[in-house]
């Protein structure tokens, strides 16, 4: 039995590194991790219309798709602010002191993980484990890995995120 190709929502050219990951799986069931990671990277976060063409894609429940999406920590179904920053909560960054930068951040900057500011420049994000240990507490700035973090470090870093506002 053939495959019925769907067609991508739109001439978009990012669809075509989507499409191609699916179809590298064989539009397989069990490439649904890999494709909406493929959707991420082309347009930055899952929207609806992204997990939708998944879905159909691989012949998977629209729910299934949105309860893999929303269950690991690394999907974001919101557009990121210009600048990313995401603080490792696993164990070894948490005992020293995760906690206390993330809250640092909701006190000073009125920013919730998850949340973007409402100029659109700063996103606070959170992972379960960065794999980064040995520089507790971690986390990414754009990017950029950086350890020994402290809750003025990040301050300062978020600082000069928002005050060069374009």
């Amino acid at each position: 039995m053939q495959k019925l190709l769907v067609p991508a929502p739109s001439d978009d050219k990012r669809w075509r590194m989507v499409t191609a990951t699916m179809r590298r799986h064989g539009y397989r069931r069990d490439a649904l991790i890999e494709a909406l990671h493929s959707a991420q990277e082309a347009f930055g976060y899952l929207d609806s219309q992204s997990l939708q063409y998944v879905a159909r894609s691989l012949n998977l429940p629209l729910s299934q798709v949105y309860g893999v999406a929303t269950f690991y920590s690394f999907f974001t179904l919101k557009p990121p602010g210009e600048h990313t920053c995401v603080i490792c909560l696993g164990t070894a960054c948490y005992i020293k002191g995760a906690g206390e930068i993330i809250a640092s951040i909701q006190d000073h900057f009125d920013l919730k993980p998850g949340q973007t500011t409402p100029d659109d420049r700063a996103s606070l994000l959170t992972a379960r484990c960065l794999g980064t240990c040995g520089l507790a507490p971690s986390g990414v700035f754009d990017g950029e890995v950086v350890g020994n973090l402290t809750p003025e470090n990040v301050a300062e870093r978020l600082e000069e995120w928002l005050d060069h506002a374009g």
